[in-house]
C-alpha cells in the first residue's frame, strides 16, 4: 500500500475556498495569515461585529495547522514547574488559567460541530527523571490544576512514569477550521508582499487597515520586535499506523526529542524524530525504527512533518508587535501547544482589538524580557550560520542553509526558513523563494 505524504487531516476533508484579493479595500483589522490563530481570532471578532478581512498567501490551513497532531491540552509538557521558578506564582497561574479557558472554549465550540472532538486524559512521561515529575506535580497542585500520577502507560517506551491531567482532548483541525470558518471574511492567494505603515500591499491590490494582526507563524516584519532573536523553530515527525490497539488517551515526552502518541479512529499517530530546523536528526528513520521494533505488523498509511515555532522561556508571544507599532499585533511562539495556544492568542487579540481588558495580557506580552539562556543558543546560531561562507543562502537574513537529506530540501537553522530543491519556499520566515 501507498503511504500518503499528507497529514490524516488533509485526506479527510475538502476545504472550503474563498476568492482571492482583486481591488483596494479599507478594514479596521486586517489579518495576515490563515492558520488555527488568524481564523480563530477571525472568528471570535466576527462574533463581536468588528470590521476585518483575513487574508493568506495560500489557501487556508495549508501551513503548520495542517500537520499538527492537534491535542488540546492545558498540559504543556513538564513547563508549570519551570514557569513557577523563572515567572512566580502569579504568572504560572495565569499561564494555567489562560489555557483552561482555551480548553474550555474549545469544549463549548466543539459541541455542535462534527470534528472528531474527543475527552482524553493527556499523560507527560519521563524516561529518566522521577525528580522533574514530582516538581510538575507540585507545581501543578501549587496553582489548583489537578494532575496524578502514573506509575506504568500502555505505549512501548520505558519510563519512571507520567504526570497525567485528566479531560483534555482531541479533535480533526481541519474539520474544526472547515465548519467555523465557511461564513468569514478571508481571501485566500493573497499574499502581503509589503507593509507601508499599516497598509498592506497585495498582488493585484492594497488594504488599507487601521490595525493589522500578523498571524504567519514566524513574524514576517524583521525591522521591529527582534523576533529573530526570540524565536527558533523545531521540526518533528509523524506517522499514522493502522494495526496498534487504542492507547486511550494522549502521550508526550517531556524531552523535546522524544516520542508522543494518540489515536485517531483505527490509527495510532506516532510523533518523534524532533531536531532543530536546519540541524541533523532523527526524522522519519527514528520513526520507522520505533514502529518496526514495537509495533512490528503494523502499516503506515500516512507520514508528514510539522514546524514549530520556539520561543524563549516556553511561552507564547501574544499582543503588540512591538513598543513601536501600537496598532500592530501579534500571535507567535506556540512552542509545540499550538491547538490551545492559537486560542489563548484569539480570545486575547480580540479583546485588545475591542478595548476590553484582558487579564492574561502581561503574562504573554512579547515586550517581556529576552534575558533568558535560549536567547544565546538563538544568537550563536545565527552569528555562526551567516558567517558560514556556503552559495546557498536564506532570503530572510542571509543565514546560510543546510540540505536536509531525509525530506530534501534546504533548511536554515537561524529561523526555520525551508525550500525545496529547485529553491521553491517552503516555510517561512522567507517571503520569497531563493535566486537562481
Amino acid at each position: 500500500m501507498k503511504i500518503s505524504n499528507k497529514s490524516v487531516w488533509s485526506a479527510s476533508i475538502e476545504m472550503p475556498k474563498f476568492p482571492q484579493l482583486k481591488k483596494d479595500i479599507t478594514t479596521d483589522v486586517l489579518i495576515i495569515g490563515g492558520g488555527m490563530a488568524g481564523i480563530l481570532t477571525a472568528y471570535f471578532l466576527q462574533k463581536s461585529g468588528v470590521d476585518y478581512i483575513l487574508v493568506e498567501q495560500d489557501r487556508i490551513c495549508s501551513g503548520v495547522t495542517k500537520n499538527t497532531t492537534a491535542k488540546i491540552t492545558l498540559q504543556h509538557g513538564l513547563n508549570y514547574h519551570k514557569i513557577l521558578k523563572d515567572g512566580g506564582y502569579e504568572i504560572a497561574k495565569g499561564y494555567y488559567e489562560a489555557n483552561k479557558m482555551a480548553l474550555d472554549t474549545f469544549y463549548s465550540i466543539c459541541g455542535s460541530l462534527d470534528c472528531d472532538f474527543e475527552t482524553r486524559d493527556n499523560y507527560v512521561y519521563s524516561t529518566n527523571d522521577p525528580d522533574k515529575l514530582e516538581a510538575e506535580m507540585a507545581a501543578l497542585e501549587k496553582i489548583g490544576c489537578f494532575s496524578r500520577f502514573c506509575k506504568d502507560i500502555p505505549v512501548p517506551v520505558k519510563t519512571v512514569g507520567a504526570v497525567c491531567v485528566p479531560e483534555q482532548a482531541q479533535f480533526n483541525p481541519l474539520k474544526f477550521i472547515a465548519a467555523i470558518s465557511k461564513d468569514l471574511n478571508i481571501f485566500e492567494n493573497t499574499k502581503v508582499w509589503e507593509m507601508i505603515g499599516n497598509t498592506a500591499v497585495t498582488q493585484k491590490g492594497k488594504i488599507f487597515a487601521k490595525r493589522v494582526v500578523v498571524t504567519t507563524h514566524f513574524p514576517f516584519i524583521n525591522k521591529h520586535g527582534s523576533y529573530f532573536l526570540k524565536l527558533y523553530q523545531h521540526r518533528s515527525y509523524v506517522m499514522a499506523l493502522k494495526g496498534p490497539s487504542d492507547v486511550y488517551g494522549m502521550y508526550v515526552d517531556e524531552s523535546k526529542t522524544g516520542f508522543s502518541f494518540r489515536n485517531y479512529g483505527d490509527l495510532l499517530l506516532l510523533g518523534g524524530g524532533s531536531h532543530r530546523t536546519g540541524k541533523k536528526g532523527g526524522g522519519f528513520s527514528e520513526l520507522e525504527n520505533f514502529y518496526i521494533l514495537h509495533y512490528p505488523q503494523a502499516q503506515v498509511e500516512y507520514r508528514w512533518a510539522t514546524q514549530d515555532c520556539m520561543s524563549l522561556d516556553d511561552m507564547a508571544y501574544i499582543g503588540n508587535y512591538s513598543k513601536n507599532l501600537k496598532n500592530t499585533f501579534v500571535a507567535t511562539g506556540f512552542n509545540k501547544w499550538g491547538m490551545t495556544g492559537s486560542m489563548v492568542a484569539a480570545r486575547l487579540l480580540s479583546d485588545m482589538l475591542k478595548g476590553t481588558e484582558n487579564q492574561f495580557s502581561h503574562i504573554f506580552s512579547p515586550s517581556r524580557s529576552i534575558l533568558k539562556p535560549q536567547l544565546l543558543v538563538n544568537g550563536f546560531e545565527t552569528t555562526v550560520n551567516m558567517l558560514n561562507p556556503t552559495t546557498k543562502r536564506c532570503g530572510h537574513l542571509g543565514c546560510a542553509l543546510k540540505w536536509n537529506p531525509q525530506e530534501h530540501s534546504w533548511d536554515c537553522a537561524c529561523h526555520g526558513s525551508r525550500f525545496d530543491k529547485d529553491g521553491k519556499l517552503l516555510d517561512g520566515p522567507a517571503t520569497r523563494d531563493l535566486k537562481k
